[in-house]
């Protein structure tokens, strides 16, 4: 039985997908947790991975109590929101919900909304033809940027001057094009080892 906490927030959220599985990306790579996948974005990467989550209006609307008692049917407690991007919806409610029901929140986000929620780990990885609100900067415990191409590594640089001193810096291959990126990255970081690179784990391992 789910512990209950007082209703602020959104109640129900379209929900595209939930699994559980090991988180395949950034510093929290390998380990394992409940992913739950929220539709509805409009930022338009060319190259994202996940345009089917785009149209919210497709998924249908999941109660968060529903959400949290599929989590508790795994032994993790560590539940990671992405999309989409997550904070186009008050995510107050599951928050305050998952961490009442013992699990640590973590959060993909591009930055481009207003925060809500409680997270243990927010996750900043910035877009540019959206950028994150400035108020979001000092708030990410890590900064994950996508490179695909020689352009995006001063747009890195540009962001990590944004974020606190103690983020964790992340540099990570646009999946289409890792194979001639991933060694432009590898000589980046040699020159500016402030920087990690970040590999989608989880494509290598064919895992959710």
């Amino acid at each position: 039985m789910i512990k209950g906490v007082s209703n602020t927030g959104s109640l129900k959220l379209p929900v595209v997908e939930e699994f559980y599985s090991l988180q395949g990306e950034g510093f929290h790579t390998g380990k394992a947790a409940y992913f739950v996948r929220i539709g509805g974005c409009d930022i338009g990467c060319r190259w994202c991975d996940s345009a089917f989550t785009w149209d919210p209006s497709v998924f249908p609307e999941k109660e968060i109590e529903s959400i949290i008692e599929n989590a508790l049917k795994y032994p993790g407690r560590a539940a990671v929101i992405t999309g989409g991007e997550p904070l186009m919806w008050n995510l107050n409610y599951l928050c305050d919900l998952l961490k009442s029901n013992g699990f640590e929140t973590f959060l993909e986000t591009s930055g481009a909304y207003p925060l809500s929620g409680n997270w243990d780990w927010i996750c900043l990885s910035p877009k540019k033809q959206a950028p994150p609100l400035p108020e979001l900067y000092p708030l990410a415990d890590e900064l994950k940027v996508i490179i695909a191409d020689q352009d995006d590594f001063d747009r890195a640089v540009e962001n990590a001057s944004l974020v606190r001193e103690d983020c964790h810096l992340f540099l990570q291959p646009e999946w289409s094009v890792h194979k001639t990126i991933t060694p432009v990255i590898v000589e980046f970081i040699k020159q500016h080892p402030e920087w990690s690179i970040s590999l989608q784990a989880h494509k290598f391992m064919k895992i959710p």
